[in-house]
């Protein structure tokens, strides 16, 4: 019966690791006390803007249709947060994301999340088949004003490479280190970063998906890095 309690707490927690040292941790440079947190896909653990527009299934966070600009700075129109577990300071996010917006409409996007504190203040990570145009295909901070541009690449009229020019799946990671603000992302296993870029407007929060104005979905999540609070539901280690 004790184990049956153990094993229900748990599962109830959905899979959320902590601890204070691992090999894998301590290669990818991270202190304690850090988390590895694997959110399951299902609404338990995402928070999103609009419930209707979103469905969990197969293992897939998918966002359906597209979202509605929100009041306020321009920022995306809806995401899903990772809303149980901890918040993170440096981190490690990867996943496979998949934009479902037919290839026609050049703009499509979905973009990562992270450091999100408040609907008006985070960054995120717009990835999209289109690089000429500001909003597109980029690294960007919410800090309670419009989207703003921060990525290296950006030249004024063209930025990274498109991220993705097409329907299937694809491996994203995306590494934040809050002493410095320093912010890589790279696509499909590559060893060299599509996105680079440096900001340290603020530094601490949660990770989450969606897009800015199209739709997508998104599987595989796993966030390992330092932790900036407890755990929801813990005590400090």
């Amino acid at each position: 019966m004790r184990h049956r309690r153990r094993l229900a707490a748990a599962l109830a927690v959905g899979l959320l690791a902590t601890a204070t040292a691992t090999p894998a941790a301590a290669a990818d440079g991270f202190r304690p006390p850090f988390a590895l947190v694997r959110p399951p896909a299902t609404d338990r653990f995402w928070d999103p803007l609009t419930p209707g527009k979103w469905e969990f299934a197969n293992r897939q966070v998918i966002m359906t249709e597209r979202g509605d600009a929100p009041e306020g700075p321009r920022r995306p129109f809806e995401y899903a947060i990772v809303d149980r577990g901890p918040e993170f300071a440096s981190l490690r996010y990867t996943a496979e994301v998949r934009i479902d917006e037919p290839v026609s409409r050049n703009d499509r996007d979905v973009v990562l999340i992270f450091n999100y504190q408040s609907p008006t203040r985070f960054y995120y990570v717009h990835l999209s088949q289109d690089n000429t145009i500001y909003p597109h295909n980029g690294i960007f901070v919410v800090d309670n004003a419009d989207r703003e541009r921060i990525d290296d690449q950006w030249n004024g009229t063209t930025g990274a490479p498109p991220a993705i020019d097409d329907t299937d799946w694809h491996d994203v990671r995306l590494d934040y280190r809050a002493s410095s603000g320093e912010i890589a992302v790279y696509v499909d296993g590559s060893d060299e970063p599509l996105m680079t870029a440096t900001d340290t407007s603020f530094s601490g929060g949660r990770v989450g998906f969606g897009s800015f104005d199209n739709y997508g979905r998104v599987r595989d999540v796993t966030v390992v890095g330092t932790t900036a609070r407890p755990a929801t539901g813990t005590s400090p280690s």
